[in-house]
């Protein structure tokens, strides 16, 4: 089987900044939630600082980018090993 690597890195950059965005919302609506998180991600992104909407708008973009190239190595590779395997 083949991985579309378009399909597998835009899936995965909409899940990944997707969470990256909801969970910076929530850490609007209660504080704490997830500063761990907000933290690691802020050390990250550059220019990210956790706090603000326009903030978690910007934790978003950079997650929904940062999956979707993790998404494409990942799906470029499980191709390349999965061609080299012979079939079972």
């Amino acid at each position: 089987m083949k991985l579309n690597i378009t399909a597998f890195a835009l899936t995965a950059g909409l899940l990944w900044g997707g969470a990256v965005f909801l969970v910076a919302l929530a850490n609007l609506v209660w504080a704490g939630y997830g500063d761990a998180f907000l933290e690691l991600a802020a050390s990250l992104y550059p220019g990210y600082q956790p706090g603000g909407f326009g903030a978690a708008v910007v934790a978003g973009l950079y997650g929904l980018v940062d999956g979707a190239i993790g998404g494409a190595v990942f799906a470029w590779l499980y191709n390349l090993i999965a061609a080299r395997r012979p079939a079972a």
